[in-house]
């Protein structure tokens, strides 16, 4: 946060010394609390939780990851679980899983059920 309010009073000094306009001042102002906003919304953590379940609800695999790292975790978790591969869920089924996490998808976006009763279940929180 410190950088941030550094940033602002290297703007008012660049006002102050006249190296831009006050309108400019008010730009770069504005773009920069934008900007600051931004990056507060991305630090609250959103967590993607990927559950296999057994015909019996017995959790096969439990995984949680932050949102920041979708790519690898899902990509990982389908290389690393045969529980995974059998629920029926393709390459291409978790490329449009991953892109609706990364638009803002929330809550439960995957509950699939294979043939010999196992289950995925992919929240986002």
């Amino acid at each position: 946060m410190s950088n941030y309010k550094d940033e602002k009073l290297q703007i008012l000094k660049m006002i102050e010394e006249g190296k831009i306009t006050s309108q400019e001042g008010i730009d770069l102002l504005e773009a920069l609390e934008d900007t600051q906003e931004k990056n507060i919304e991305n630090i609250k953590a959103k967590w993607v939780k990927i559950r296999v379940y057994d015909a019996e609800e017995n959790t096969k695999v439990n995984v949680n990851l932050p949102i920041s790292l979708i790519d690898a975790g899902i990509k990982l978790a389908n290389k690393i679980s045969p529980d995974l591969k059998v629920s029926g869920i393709s390459e291409e089924d978790l490329k449009g899983i991953i892109e609706a996490i990364k638009n803002g998808a929330e809550g439960k976006i995957v509950d699939v059920e294979s043939e010999n009763g196992q289950r995925v279940e992919i929240t986002v929180e």
